[in-house]
């Protein structure tokens, strides 16, 4: 079995996050983590190769330092990495993201590719179900269990206060919940051998069945109106007044705001 697992190195926002002049997010400035629900789905495809030898490849898109990510993916047990990086492809939306991913994903062997639901900087859940349809494959999304039987797939898909579960032939694509499972450790043994081993690096020009028009932030149709970071709170207003006449301020106050 032949698993590929999408990450992405995201903005760790305990330490805040920054903007370039087009509204994209400064990724080379600030600290990174690897997205959580992608881990999820990281951890899911060592235990199928724990149970079954599967081959875990990891698969991301980004600056060169997302490196990092994979060598941290590989020292947790995967088997190869691949980094898609290209000045062509920054500023990329989901549509452009997914239609990058894809171009990739088409000169890899794969039975399963796994991608976590959502990325924190994004918070779309769009880029895996859209690899899917750019790839032609089925998509179950928001799993909070999955278990391959024979040439199928089998996942519990969160829903609302219960769970769906589908059944799909391989190859197909799972989107994981952070819940999905608890991610294992990196190894001591699994660090040196990830900073041993040879990342594959792709470019444009490797990129399969895909258009210039659809890459990159001029193929991004997700215009951005305004970006910030968070939002300071002013200092408040100070007043000192006995009981009754604070009811009544207060009250005043959120009638004000629409709150009462």
């Amino acid at each position: 079995m032949k698993i590929v697992v999408c990450i992405k190195q995201v903005p760790d926002t305990k330490g805040g996050v920054k903007f370039n002049p087009d509204g994209t997010l400064d990724r080379a400035s600030m600290m990174t983590i690897m997205n959580p629900d992608d881990k999820a789905g990281l951890e899911a495809a060592l235990r199928l190769k724990d149970e079954y030898g599967a081959e875990v490849t990891v698969l991301t898109m980004g600056l060169p330092k997302a490196e990092e990510v994979l060598r941290e993916a590989i020292a947790m047990g995967a088997d190869k990495g691949v980094l898609v990086t290209d000045r062509v492809l920054g500023g990329a939306d989901t549509w452009a993201t997914s239609q990058t991913l894809a171009g990739a994903l088409r000169n890899m062997e794969y039975d399963l590719i796994i991608t976590g639901r959502q990325a924190i900087d994004g918070d779309t859940a769009q880029v895996g179900p859209q690899i899917s349809e750019h790839l032609n494959i089925p998509v179950i999304s928001y799993a909070q269990n999955l278990k391959v039987e024979g040439d199928s797939v089998i996942v519990e898909r969160q829903f609302d206060d219960r769970y769906h579960v589908l059944k799909a032939k391989m190859p197909c694509l799972i989107t994981a919940l952070a819940e999905l499972n608890e991610p294992r450790y990196m190894t001591p043994g699994g660090i040196f051998d990830a900073y041993k081993a040879e990342i594959t690096v792709w470019g444009r020009a490797d990129l399969k069945d895909v258009e210039d028009s659809n890459l990159g932030l001029k193929g991004s149709p997700t215009q951005i109106a305004k970006a910030s970071d968070k939002v300071r709170k002013g200092s408040g207003e100070v007043v000192t007044l006995d009981p009754a006449e604070a009811a009544s301020y207060i009250t005043g106050k959120l009638a004000e705001k629409h709150v009462i």
